[in-house]
């Protein structure tokens, strides 16, 4: 699945473009590298996200293409 696809329906960021604008501008690390929106993600990968001056870090549980709020947070774990 694409990162910013992910970040959205596991509710991590809100819209999927603002998913695609923080990844543009560097914000998202899979694994300790900078990632492009499309990169592909799967279970066992590390995301760190920078928000301003807090940065959040979690880890990939499992990939779902749809997935209810009550849900989504079952995809991650903060690390």
């Amino acid at each position: 699945m694409r990162l910013d696809k992910y970040l959205k329906v596991s509710r991590l960021i809100k819209r999927r473009t603002v998913a695609n604008t923080a990844c543009d501008a560097g914000r998202v690390l899979v694994n300790g590298k900078v990632a492009k929106a499309s990169t592909a993600v799967k279970p066992g990968d590390v995301l760190e996200i920078a928000f301003g001056n807090r940065t959040v870090k979690a880890e990939i549980l499992e990939v779902a293409e749809d997935v209810r709020k009550e849900q989504a947070q079952e995809m991650y774990r903060f690390i």
